[in-house]
């Protein structure tokens, strides 16, 4: 019975093959489908997703506080949570989270942008504009990783590319560079741009190209140690391009304080979920707080931004009194203290404010960068005095960008601040060490742009945690490990890489961070 309604359906089929097969391609396409992306959709979603991943938050997220941990910002009793403070050996894996997460979400999605727009010459902004995006996107995992899949990465769909080489960071690096300049090089105002797609700068193209020298800048003195004449030559080339010093030019990512989570601040958002959401100072969820070497610093020097980024709860009351202050130690053993509720946390109204934007590149980080230039001899566009009192006093404005009047810090304070942190006299090494400390400083939330600077400056001078059963032999890590499926996946390009490289550990030094 059964092999007669097969004969039945197949002479059914033969007798109307025509009709069967006439419409086939429009009755089987998804009407609600594009046949093409979009490319100010797409480029959008690479912004969020490339500052959440540069964060260490999206798709990763336990990145963000191990990269606050190991700069000292915050730590946990938990070892778990507290693993950036404390290099506790079986959470080592936790460090792979950012390779993980970054090359299906950003890079494969700026690559679409890039294939979209790349031969239509009226859309040169939208090109040049993703090929920045790019390389702050691929920076951020280089610096963590060293080598990684650069120049055949995102080719999985379009070339069936499915076990891309690991690039040689020096590679990558003077690639980028490349990149960067082309892109600054390629803007013109007088074409289309991504619009309000464009939530970094809605399309102006000057401070896209900004941004591009910013961003130059900041990898070229990544070569200091490695390459000092690249360095120099970048670094020059990057100051007289034009970088952001400005606040007006700042780069931000703007976010909602409602909605979907991927339009809320990816930083706050993590450490609201994390562990402050029950706003008591008692029952944070991974046991985190800010570390006593963050805040005593902070205390040390008198910092205004004390009482704005920090409060302690006291009887259920935030408090933001700069004396009553206090950070946790890193070594407490996986056992909650009795006086927990006394240390310091993130004040909600700024650090933890869901709606606040995300600083991507700031004029103090310029003003610092243009003064270690300045002290090498590589600019003399203005006395290395002079650039870093302009940083440390953006630096002090960057919190009211942040929070608005919550984050305001007043102008007798700020001059106060100012006028007892000028540059002092002293050898290089002395100078960069002031310069690099009040970097650390300026730089919090951002954990990751710190761990860069440390790793190539040295400073802040932070003491490593030798914590019983830690990965380093009691050292703070120099790079995060790759994740267990490259091995099995990837296992060719890996291997070259590790063979290239060194161990795949926490101590193998990049490329660029050279003793």
């Amino acid at each position: 019975m059964k092999s007669r309604y097969i004969v039945a359906f197949i002479g059914l089929c033969v007798l109307t093959q025509s009709s069967c097969t006439k419409n086939f391609q429009a009755e089987n396409t998804n009407p609600n489908a594009v046949s093409s992306p979009t490319p100010g959709f797409v480029f959008t979603k690479a912004l969020y997703d490339g500052m959440g991943n540069a964060s260490g938050v999206y798709g990763g997220s336990v990145m963000f506080p191990i990269l606050q941990g190991m700069m000292q910002y915050t730590t946990s009793y938990n070892d778990v949570a507290g693993f950036g403070s404390k290099y506790v050996s079986s959470q080592v894996t936790q460090s792979s989270a950012t390779f993980n997460a970054a090359y299906p979400d950003e890079i494969n999605e700026i690559g679409i942008v890039i294939k979209t727009v790349k031969n239509d010459p009226s859309k040169v902004n939208l090109l040049a504009a993703a090929r920045i995006w790019r390389v702050f996107c691929f920076s951020k995992i280089t610096d963590l990783y060293g080598d990684v899949p650069y120049s055949q990465a995102g080719l999985g769909y379009d070339s069936s590319l499915y076990k891309p080489a690991y690039d040689s960071q020096q590679s990558i690096y003077m690639n980028m560079l490349s990149e960067l300049d082309g892109a600054a090089q390629s803007l013109d105002a007088a074409k289309t741009t991504f619009g309000a797609a464009d939530l970094i700068y809605a399309g102006n193209t000057a401070q896209w190209k900004k941004f591009a020298y910013s961003l130059m800048l900041r990898l070229a003195m990544r070569l200091t140690k490695v390459d000092p004449a690249s360095a120099q030559t970048w670094a020059t080339k990057a100051i007289n391009g034009g970088v952001i010093t400005a606040d007006a030019d700042v780069a931000k990512l703007p976010y909602l304080s409602s909605g979907q989570v991927i339009n809320q601040n990816p930083m706050a958002y993590n450490l609201w979920n994390s562990d402050y959401i029950a706003q008591n100072g008692s029952t944070n969820t991974e046991g985190g707080k800010y570390q006593d070497v963050w805040i005593n610093y902070l205390k040390s020097t008198n910092d205004p931004r004390l009482p704005i980024i920090s409060i302690v709860y006291n009887n259920g009351v935030p408090d933001t009194t700069a004396a009553n202050q206090k950070g946790m130690p890193s070594n407490i053993n996986n056992v909650r203290p009795a006086n927990f509720v006394t240390y310091s946390e993130p004040n909600p109204k700024t650090v933890l404010l869901l709606g606040s934007p995300q600083l991507i590149f700031t004029p103090a980080e310029s003003y610092f960068l243009m003064t270690e230039a300045t002290l090498r001899g590589w600019y003399s566009g203005g006395s290395a005095a002079t650039l870093y009192t302009n940083g440390v006093q953006a630096a002090l404005r960057q919190w009211a960008i942040i929070a608005g009047s919550a984050g305001t810090i007043s102008a007798s304070a700020m001059n106060a601040y100012v006028s007892a942190n000028t540059l002092v006299a002293g050898t290089l090494d002395q100078q960069l060490s002031q310069v690099y400390t009040q970097f650390w400083v300026s730089i919090f939330p951002d954990g990751a742009e710190a761990f860069s600077s440390w790793r190539r400056t040295g400073y802040p001078a932070l003491t490593p945690n030798n914590y019983p059963g830690n990965a380093t032999g009691g050292q703070i890590p120099r790079r995060m490990v790759y994740p267990t499926s490259e091995q099995n996946l990837n296992g060719a390009a890996y291997n070259a890489a590790v063979s290239r490289q060194g161990a795949d550990d926490l101590m193998t030094r990049v490329w660029w961070d050279k003793k």
